[in-house]
């Protein structure tokens, strides 16, 4: 039979992992699932994901793809890797698609989500940000707006992680909230390591009444000012992974 490109749609709940991509001695997302389609196949593929989410992030609708030549039809890998994997990695749904497809390079933007809960759960804990602190939603929303549009984001990614090239395109930002959840949903062409959690701590940042005046405190004032003219200063605020979510990817 002829080489076929599967691509799987795929859940997961980050918690146990350490992040998507594979890593020595480490469990992975990635790791994981080439290792069911290993025994689903017998056969050891590249597995192509749309983003390396880091430890401890979710994903609702990450994206992978693997050329293979097996006689398994495209859609019943979903199944037959499903068997194989535990409880907290579902893939959702497989298809094949053109051999030149490939889940990173072909995506035109991510939407990633981030949650913040403002009590204490029993229940939700490994799935968001508890923030017991005050916090002003008008100035979150207000440094979200600021975010929108082309900007250089190197002060919102990790240093070792820079690129020659750190310009991102923002279509989306938006606050909202309910009684004890704040939810930020965020659209862009890419993404640097750690940018949306690093955002997510600024803003929060901006939007906390602090008791003292370090240095390090951000205004909405500094935050535009570092967007409109980024320099080799990073911000030092960075959400904790179990609030963010990889929602969806397009193509």
């Amino acid at each position: 039979m002829a080489e076929q490109n599967i691509k799987l749609l795929i859940e997961y709940k980050g918690t146990a992992y350490a992040g998507w991509q594979i890593q020595k001695d480490q469990r992975s997302i990635q790791g994981c699932i080439t290792e069911a389609i290993y025994k689903t196949t017998g056969k050891n593929v590249s597995l192509i994901g749309a983003g390396r989410t880091d430890a401890g992030v979710h994903a609702l609708g990450q994206v992978g793809n693997f050329i293979i030549d097996h006689n398994i039809e495209p859609e019943k890998y979903k199944d037959a890797l499903n068997y194989y994997l535990e409880n907290d990695i579902r893939i959702k749904k497989s298809v094949v698609v053109p051999l030149e497809f490939n889940a990173r390079r072909a995506a035109l933007n991510k939407r990633y989500r981030y949650l913040i809960g403002t009590e204490k759960s029993a229940l939700y804990h490994e799935y968001r940000w508890e923030l017991l602190k005050t916090v002003n939603f008008e100035i979150l929303e207000e440094a979200a707006k600021l975010v929108l549009g082309e900007h250089d984001f190197s002060p919102f990614c990790v240093l070792s992680s820079r690129k020659p090239d750190n310009t991102c395109i923002i279509t989306e930002c938006s606050w909202k909230k309910d009684d004890n959840q704040y939810v930020i949903d965020v659209v862009g062409n890419r993404f640097l390591h750690n940018m949306v959690r690093i955002m997510v701590g600024a803003m929060v940042n901006i939007a906390t009444i602090h008791k003292d005046q370090h240095p390090d405190n951000l205004t909405l004032e500094k935050f535009a000012d570092i967007l409109q003219a980024p320099t080799e200063q990073r911000i030092v605020f960075t959400a904790p992974p179990q609030g963010l979510y990889l929602v969806t990817v397009n193509y």
